[in-house]
């Protein structure tokens, strides 16, 4: 990732306040949530660490994970109402708050959502400016930022796999742009998760979902601010 800032980064996103750390890149969050879920959440436990944890009630931070959540976007009318949206929709939730976690980033949010036939969860920052970095995803280290459009690949640890993936992704006109592989253990299961510069086919995504080592598959379009 550069280090240079744009435009973008400076005046930040078109978003429902207060602010684009409390509001826009918390949004942002739950809907990389929402996506790597793959469905509507029927459970949701959301924990708020260090800074977060003494302000996200009173800047809407509950509200804006919640939206992101409903996959509502930044300048949705509708975040200000999320959590009664949630209650309507039959969504239990639960907020948790952490105020000293000194090995976390002072703007941390953990996501634990539970679906149909499903459970994830995602550990993000958010940055300022409506940035955000994913850093964990069930336990895994990650470090992506959703601008991309991004693969989430839960494999088994199989000899060859990377090089395989890879190849079929290219082939399919996409550009890797950054790639990180996390594993439990040699030999077992692994966490990739791929960013590419374009969008990937669905027969693709088929494909890679059907190969006998591959677990599960979620795919997520950039995220828009």
């Amino acid at each position: 990732m550069s280090d240079r800032s744009s435009i973008f980064d400076m005046i930040g996103p078109i978003m429902i306040g207060p602010s684009s750390s409390h509001t826009a890149g918390v949004v942002r969050i739950g809907r990389v949530a929402r996506r790597i879920l793959g469905q509507i959440p029927q459970k949701v436990t959301i924990t708020f660490y260090n800074s977060f944890a003494r302000t996200f009630e009173g800047h809407g931070s509950d509200r804006a994970i919640m939206a992101g959540l409903l996959d509502f976007k930044t300048d949705d009318d509708r975040i200000r109402e999320a959590l009664e949206i949630a209650k309507q929709k039959g969504i239990e939730y639960v907020f948790r708050s952490v105020s000293n976690a000194s090995h976390l980033h002072p703007n941390t949010i953990k996501v634990e959502a539970t679906g149909e036939n499903r459970k994830v969860e995602v550990l993000g920052i958010s940055r300022g400016g409506g940035l955000i970095s994913i850093t964990g995803i069930d336990g895994f280290k990650c470090n992506f930022t959703a601008q991309q459009h991004t693969l989430v690949i839960d494999a088994h640890d199989v000899k060859g796999s990377i090089a395989f993936v890879t190849n079929i992704v290219a082939n399919d006109g996409c550009n890797i742009a950054t790639m990180t592989v996390d594993r439990s253990a040699r030999n077992q299961n692994a966490k990739w998760v791929i960013e590419m510069d374009s969008g990937i086919e669905s027969i693709t995504l088929q494909y890679l979902q059907h190969l006998k080592w591959v677990i599960h598959v979620e795919y997520i379009p950039n995220i828009d601010l």
